[in-house]
């Protein structure tokens, strides 16, 4: 994947999370600065973890000025634009979709240009797509969806990693891989959502019952 293809996918992907996270901030009535933080976590800090772990230092969010840029900017637009970005059915669950497609196949393509073995790779992407989402929800003191019986989440993440490692390793061209691995991600996590898909439940009872 070309160095600009994934610098966008990875911009766009911070602009979607920072809407989700700037947007709860606003559902939960902290303050500008509470909104604005709230934003640049859930934007940036899969990113970050990714970034650490493959030897990209500094990580692009503290390096590259676009993404602190884009992440305030999406959450002052929230901030004051909130009754428009509410009209988009339950906004938060539809950007942060959005966010982890882009992400999870970005964090798989930069994992494999640094070398790093496609299994890892597709993991790191799985954990670049998550790691937002999760950030958001602890700092609002919420159990991150990842860890709730909700609609399938890491495992959409997952699917758009292992195809972009797939095509990858097929040496497909990586602009079009990317965007169906991108749009497979959207499309299971927001068919999840609407139809409430999640993974099987251990079937467990108390035995002193």
């Amino acid at each position: 994947m070309t160095p600009l293809l994934l610098s966008t996918l990875d911009l766009v992907g911070t602009f979607a999370f920072a809407i989700s996270g700037a947007t709860l901030g606003v559902r939960k009535r902290l303050d500008l600065f509470g909104v604005l933080t709230l934003a640049f976590a859930a934007a940036t800090a899969g990113g970050i973890f990714r970034d650490l772990v493959i030897g990209a230092h500094p990580p692009a969010a503290f390096g590259d000025w676009r993404y602190l840029a884009t992440a305030m900017a999406a959450g002052v637009v929230t901030f004051f634009g909130y009754e428009q970005v509410e009209r988009v059915r339950n906004p938060v669950q539809m950007f942060d979709a959005v966010g982890l497609a882009l992400f999870a196949v970005a964090g798989t393509s930069k994992a494999l240009a640094f070398g790093i073995h496609p299994v890892g790779a597709v993991l790191l992407g799985m954990i670049s797509g998550i790691g937002g989402g999760m950030a958001r929800d602890l700092l609002v003191t919420e159990i991150p969806a990842v860890l709730q019986r909700r609609e399938l989440y890491a495992v959409a993440a997952l699917l758009g990693a292992v195809l972009l490692a797939i095509g990858s390793w097929l040496e497909l061209p990586p602009a079009p891989t990317a965007l169906v691995a991108a749009f497979a991600c959207f499309v299971l996590r927001y068919l999840a959502i609407r139809r409430g898909w999640m993974l099987p439940v251990a079937n467990w009872r108390d035995p002193s019952l």
